[in-house]
């Protein structure tokens, strides 16, 4: 964990010098702490998990009109609220869809958020993300490969679009722009999450003026939710990176598939940063993260919960992302999801944990 306190002294390094050079115009700028802090207060204890519906491979599959399945979301979501009595889901969105139907995808996005009302939910959505297949298809989605992690999940934006920033840009700015400023005063959404594993796949340091940007972009919308980039790399090749997502972020967010010491170093060390925090993705149960012992502790120290995986589907994370079953049985131990698409549960220990966490007799 050494590079982690190198990379917070980084980051509050950061911040003292914001605070001396804050420019004088009315422009939006980064919550305080103090607001950050109230706000998380008049909240409750949130969990969840990175939802994808189990029929949709990727974020194009669900969010396009011709795979949008708002009766699967439904009963999927029923049973997050109902059974395991989760109250936020984190959720992708796809530029290459607002890109073909930008109207369509902010009047799907509004329909899931009337699902999630109904059902006690307040989601956060994510915008760009570094990890997976590097190029993106308009239209039907390809298969699953059998026993394979995640096999049709997308970078955003694709690889072949990056290098010519002067052309992508300015979609870029208007994708963020539009979809933050549609929904910026609406209280059905808990926050946003501006970008995924930023410098995965290999890009480093080379992702960072995209971060830069779409923290410019959506905060100049001034909307009424917080903003985020979760720091989910420690070594020092990323310390740039990470010291502008927690210098930049309203709420502190971060990833960690490890077991119970490393979680508490995590919550303990960016606990220095005075924000709410959030634990965007956990749970990889070879990894030794699990439900009964991961969920209690951020539970403990109220960090929001948000394990990855839900019903088990076409995004394949029962399996690991360390190897293929290319047989497509099912992994003596599950490496993501909860259950399978009829809801019976991989284990029913761990929905009853799930459910006692979440105050549901």
């Amino acid at each position: 964990m050494k590079h982690l306190l190198s990379v917070l002294s980084a980051g509050l390094l950061l911040s003292f010098a914001s605070c001396t050079c804050q420019s004088t115009t009315e422009a939006p700028q980064r919550w305080s702490e103090e607001k950050a802090n109230s706000w998380y207060a008049a909240l409750p204890w949130m969990s969840g998990c990175n939802y994808t519906p189990c029929n949709a491979i990727n974020q194009v599959e669900m969010w396009s009109a011709e795979t949008f399945d708002p009766e699967q979301i439904e009963k999927e979501l029923a049973f997050a609220s109902d059974t395991l009595g989760f109250n936020t889901m984190r959720v992708f969105l796809s530029s290459v869809v607002y890109e073909h139907d930008a109207e369509g995808l902010k009047a799907r996005m509004g329909q899931f958020l009337d699902i999630c009302k109904n059902h006690g939910i307040r989601p956060m959505f994510v915008f760009f993300d570094d990890c997976w297949n590097p190029e993106t298809t308009w239209g039907k989605q390809p298969e699953p490969k059998t026993g394979t992690h995640n096999s049709g999940w997308l970078r955003d934006p694709a690889n072949s679009l990056r290098e010519d920033t002067v052309a992508l840009y300015p979609k870029l700015k208007a994708y963020v722009g539009d979809i933050v400023t549609t929904f910026a005063a609406d209280d059905r959404i808990l926050l946003w999450d501006l970008y995924n594993e930023p410098g995965n796949s290999g890009y480093g340091v080379k992702s960072l003026p995209l971060v830069k940007k779409v923290f410019e972009w959506a905060r100049a919308c001034n909307p009424t939710q917080p903003l985020t980039v979760g720091v989910w790399n420690l070594s020092k090749d990323f310390a740039p990176l990470n010291a502008l997502q927690l210098n930049e972020s309203d709420v502190t967010s971060y990833h960690c598939y490890n077991d119970v010491p490393v979680m508490q170093n995590y919550i303990t060390y960016l606990g220095l940063l005075n924000r709410p925090l959030v634990c965007t993705e956990y749970m990889a149960r070879t990894h030794g993260s699990r439900f009964d012992n991961i969920m209690p502790l951020l539970k403990q120290n109220k960090v929001v919960a948000i394990n990855w995986g839900f019903v088990a589907g076409k995004t394949n994370t029962m399996y690991s992302w360390e190897k293929v079953i290319e047989s497509g049985e099912e992994p003596e131990v599950w490496f993501h999801d909860i259950v399978r698409p009829d809801f019976t549960p991989y284990d029913r220990a761990e929905i009853d944990t799930i459910r006692a966490l979440n105050g549901k007799k």
